[in-house]
């Protein structure tokens, strides 16, 4: 099952994942953490799926295909949450989400 495809799903998890952590990370700084509080949530929930997501395809687990497709909508909700925000952390964070939840999706089907 592994493949150029799961390399490039594989990628765009450890990019989401950083970009998310780092999204997480400075939204703690902003001024009105209490308005971030449903980012930083969703940054910390997508981080840590992509990672369990990059932990199945490296296992090459045969539920890889469910978890990915299971990381995608987590990254879209992320992404979603993230775009509302006018901050610079946030919109690249979105970018990375909405990447990897189209690879995700790509990988899965």
């Amino acid at each position: 099952m592994y493949s150029q495809t799961f390399e490039e799903c594989i990628q765009a998890c450890l990019d989401c994942m950083k970009a998310c952590n780092a999204c997480y990370d400075a939204c703690l700084d902003e001024e009105d953490v209490q308005m971030m509080t449903d980012c930083i949530r969703l940054d910390r929930e997508c981080a840590d799926f992509c990672a369990f997501a990059v932990k199945s395809m490296g296992s090459n687990s045969p539920f890889a295909r469910q978890i990915c497709t299971l990381c995608a909508d987590i990254c879209e909700a992320c992404g979603k949450e993230c775009k509302k925000h006018g901050h610079a952390h946030c919109q690249r964070c979105a970018e990375a989400c909405f990447m990897c939840a189209d690879t995700c999706r790509n990988m899965a089907s």
